[in-house]
């Protein structure tokens, strides 16, 4: 046997399962190794890291954005006032917070006749309101870390606080210190230090309060007026805040400067956010918000595990125990059969009576090896289900929304038709088409193409979405024929081939 025979002998299903045991001890290892590092707040992920895929859509770190319509935006905020909220949002900050404000609320306008925003002056304090949604949206005209700031922080902690503060600032203090890095970090520093005492009363009401930090800007296309501004200077004062404000209750929204800096060529002026970096912004603030409300099941960001219930915690506890009892029992196989069984040999030789009591256990060994295959299958049963709640129902494992890309679905299928090519082999008896074999190779290509077409979100490719149509009627008629060919060549027709065919198609779907 040459060393490609024996390799190609080595692949065998046993062999598979192996090493796909294997790779799921190590994403487990893998994924709790991040967890301990970079902890399990999956609103933490949103609001500090994420990159952008090639569509131009954001991704954050290790969660799943969902992306909110005008519908869905309504929905959520008309389901937490059903519930007793009241929706109080304010921006407080200088003209990209303004920007921002302007987004915001656009997704609450269903009928389009916002107050022309552009007909107010730059610096006054704006409000929205919306009975329905028991909704307050409000924004502060506040351009510096001054004492305004700071006393508006004050006022809500003897009164009724907001629900959700986005605030940011720092062109002002920028241009006012331009001629000295030293002094900018120290003005700058000063006024985030005495934000954090009323940030951190604020928490206790129950108040999220966002730092945005500023996003880079494009000096060549600034304004006159902003000029003065460059991205050293922004970058001190984005590190000032970040080691300020990090040991407090406030928290850095550090991916909104990750989300403008990759769009950056899109701004308008070189300052401004563009439409792009402000639409995802408000997909970050709203899945901040709603996501732990509306029940999503596609592992959301910020959408926390329901407690569980009575019937749940049971079922965990048996699974738990036959876990127990079969690996227990596998162990003792493993590590102590051999030694008994030299065991009983020995008492066999020195003593008859004992013999015959060793062939009574070897009569009673049937009972024993079909319990033992029991309680070792059920445990078996038991691991793959927790493996499926751990990565269903917990944010154990990083996700990310689907991305379609010509590499992704075509690379699968390329590695799959390889293996159909390489790994052939003949069928000596039988019918040369059609055969079982044959078949049963056509419906796992049929499996794998749809469920790479799913993983990579190819349903919005016209030609790949209309092709797995085909398939599906292909693996339908592969199935009739398949059944149709087993009753013409044995008969049989019962209940209980039915109910076989039935089990294993529920295990399938």
């Amino acid at each position: 046997m040459t060393s490609a025979e024996h390799f190609i002998s080595l692949i065998t299903v046993a062999s598979a399962k192996k090493l796909a045991t294997a790779l799921v001890l190590c994403f487990i290892l893998y994924h709790g190794l991040m967890h301990i590092i970079y902890g399990s707040d999956s609103c933490k992920w949103l609001l500090t890291e994420g990159r952008y895929k090639g569509d131009k859509e954001w991704q954050p770190y290790g969660c799943m954005m969902h992306y909110y319509t005008q519908t869905d935006s309504r929905r959520c905020l008309r389901y937490l006032a059903f519930m007793g909220h009241h929706n109080h949002f304010v921006f407080i900050g200088d003209v990209r917070i303004r920007q921002l404000y302007k987004s915001f609320i656009s997704q609450f306008i269903v009928d389009g006749k916002a107050s022309d925003l552009t007909e107010l002056p730059e610096n006054s304090d704006l409000n929205f309101n919306d009975a329905q949604l028991r909704l307050n949206v409000q924004f502060l005209w506040r351009p510096q870390l001054d004492n305004t700031m700071i006393e508006d922080l004050r006022s809500w902690m003897k009164t009724d606080a907001p629900s959700l503060i986005i605030s940011g600032c720092g062109a002002m203090t920028i241009l006012a210190n331009n001629n000295s890095d030293t002094q900018l970090y120290s003005e700058y520093s000063m006024g985030l230090v005495r934000l954090v005492q009323p940030v951190d009363f604020l928490a206790k009401k129950n108040t999220k309060y966002l730092w945005m930090l500023q996003d880079p800007v494009v000096k060549e296309r600034l304004p006159a007026q902003l000029s003065g501004i460059d991205n050293r200077q922004i970058n001190l004062c984005n590190k000032a805040a970040i080691k300020i404000l990090s040991h407090s209750e406030v928290h850095i929204w550090e991916s909104s400067k990750l989300v403008g800096a990759g769009v950056l060529e899109q701004s308008p002026d070189g300052y401004l956010a563009s439409p792009l970096s402000l639409r995802h912004k408000i997909q970050i603030l709203l899945n901040t918000y709603c996501n732990d409300h509306m029940n999503f099941d596609d592992g959301s960001c910020c959408s926390y595990p329901e407690p569980a219930t009575i019937l749940q915690l049971l079922s965990l506890s048996t699974l738990a125990l036959c876990i127990i009892i079969g690996g227990g029992m596998w162990l003792y196989r493993k590590f102590c059969y051999y030694r008994t069984e030299i065991s009983y040999l020995r008492v066999e030789m020195e003593n008859t009576e004992e013999a015959n009591n060793s062939e009574t256990i070897q009569i009673e060994q049937p009972e024993v090896q079909d319990f033992y295959t029991l309680m070792t299958s059920l445990a078996l049963l038991s691991i793959i289900l927790s493996y499926f709640y751990l990565c269903d129902r917990t944010n154990f494992f990083m996700k990310e929304n689907k991305y379609y890309s010509e590499f992704s679905f075509w690379l699968p299928l390329g590695y799959i038709l390889a293996l159909g090519l390489f790994f052939t082999e003949d069928r000596e008896r039988g019918p040369r088409t059609l055969n079982r074999e044959q078949t049963d190779e056509w419906k796992g290509l049929m499996q794998a193409v749809v469920l790479i077409y799913h993983v990579t979100g190819a349903k919005n490719v016209l030609p790949i979405y209309m092709y797995l149509r085909l398939i599906n009627s292909a693996y339908l008629f592969l199935s009739g024929y398949g059944h149709f060919c087993y009753f013409w060549q044995t008969g049989d027709v019962s209940l209980i081939r039915f109910a076989r065919v039935c089990i294993k198609k529920c295990k399938f779907y």
